[in-house]
């Protein structure tokens, strides 16, 4: 397995400079100092209407963006991609799209994750009619209530013969766990075959995922899938996918539907990015293969998951330690330290002794160089739905690390949380 090159990573960020512990990625990760190059280049030298007649090479910086979205969705096709301003409004904007693909009674599964791939189907669903079921995750832990994952055994029962549309994540921005994607969506469709669905297709939600592993929907056999720009190490957008297949048969709206000029794939409409932030965007496939001497994607995702095995051992063993869990400290998800985990952890701190996340994060912001968050994260409805019943307005604490963290950076953490929590 190819090792990945941290002091190569670190170099390419100007934020990491500083000695700043950065440990709330998963709100947006820092920005590669080569996709600020290209957005000051664009401003500076290219920034003209797209197709203005007079300048080509915007929209050639344009497509540029648009062939990295492509090669990181690993899309067959620069139609089925797209950019918008974020991940949510890409949902709601497909899911808005399909409007009149949808008939009354037809049926969606929706986890409780992040409101972007939850939201839209729900408002899409009282518009048509339409009926929402939920996929629950369980805990697979008897001592830990909070243990939770999403089991495809949970999922299959809630296929019918009027499934339509299942929106899934493939990773959690709590769990930080990992959904095994292609064996999902495969034993899905197998049995919306089984029970004579006609018409099924499946949303994607890569947001808490496409920074720590590779994606690729055509693996996966998905018809839709998003991910956020600024949490990949670029700037504030989002990109989309949509399979060629439902761009010719599933989408029937044409206000919202991907926005072609002169046949060249720019921006999901409305309300787009700036063409800067798309040119951006095309740093970020160099960056990655930057980081192994293979200068292949699928070489620096590996190099990249193990990394982050190494990072987040000390954090997970810390929190999961039996003094601690004596102290009421529970994470959320598994508590194994694999390839099925990322290193997103949250936890809260209940018992006699309960503490606030607030407090926690409020006391490292004190003690400063550190920043983690607080928080439900978009993801009310999970948090709510956990019993025992925490309070979902004081939330979790989350600390996410991605490959440019260290080792050393997190037992720093470490010793901060030991001392908050003595």
């Amino acid at each position: 397995m190819a090792v990945l090159d941290i002091n190569q990573a670190r170099a390419c960020f100007p934020s990491l400079r500083s000695g700043h512990i950065y440990a709330d990625n998963a709100g947006g990760s820092r920005t590669a100092q080569a996709v600020i190059d290209r957005i000051v280049d664009y401003l500076s030298n290219t920034n003209v209407q797209l197709e203005a007649g007079y300048s080509a090479v915007n929209s050639q910086c344009v497509v540029e963006g648009s062939i990295t979205a492509a090669e990181l969705f690993n899309a067959t096709s620069l139609d089925e991609v797209g950019f918008g301003s974020s991940s949510t409004m890409l949902f709601e904007n497909i899911a808005r799209a399909l409007e009149n693909d949808i008939q009354p009674g037809d049926e969606f599964i929706i986890t409780y994750e992040h409101e972007a791939n939850n939201g839209p189907w729900k408002r899409l669903a009282a518009r048509r009619n339409a009926v929402v079921k939920y996929w629950h995750p369980i805990p697979v832990s008897a001592e830990n209530p909070y243990s939770v994952a999403y089991r495809v055994e949970e999922l299959l029962p809630l296929v019918s013969s009027r499934t339509r549309l299942a929106a899934i994540t493939a990773c959690s921005n709590i769990l930080g766990s990992v959904v095994p994607v292609e064996e999902t969506v495969k034993a899905l469709r197998q049995r919306a075959k089984e029970q004579g669905a006609t018409k099924i297709e499946v949303a994607l939600d890569c947001v808490a995922y496409a920074s720590h592993r590779r994606m690729d929907v055509q693996k996966w056999d998905v018809d839709y899938c998003v991910f956020s720009v600024y949490k990949v190490f670029g700037a504030h957008n989002a990109a989309a996918y949509v399979r060629s297949a439902a761009l010719r048969t599933s989408f029937t709206s044409i206000v919202h539907d991907f926005l072609k000029v002169d046949d060249k794939p720019y921006k999901f409409q409305p309300g787009g990015p700036g063409n800067e932030l798309v040119y951006g965007a095309s740093a970020i496939v160099p960056y990655l293969k930057s980081l192994t001497p293979e200068d292949d994607l699928a070489a620096s995702f590996n190099a990249i998951a193990k990394h982050e095995q190494e990072i987040l051992t000390p954090l997970l063993r810390f929190l999961t330690d039996a003094k601690q869990v004596y102290r009421g400290v529970r994470i959320f998800g598994t508590s194994e330290i694999n390839f099925a985990r990322i290193p997103t952890v949250c936890f809260v701190v209940v018992g006699q002794n309960a503490m606030k996340s607030k407090d926690i994060v409020e006391t490292f912001h004190k003690k400063g160089g550190i920043t983690i968050q607080s928080g439900y994260f978009c993801a009310y409805y999970l948090i709510d739905n956990l019993r025992p019943k925490l309070d979902v307005n004081d939330g979790v604490v989350r600390i996410s690390l991605v490959h440019y963290n260290t080792v050393e950076e997190v037992e720093k953490i470490v010793d901060v949380l030991r001392e908050v929590l003595a």
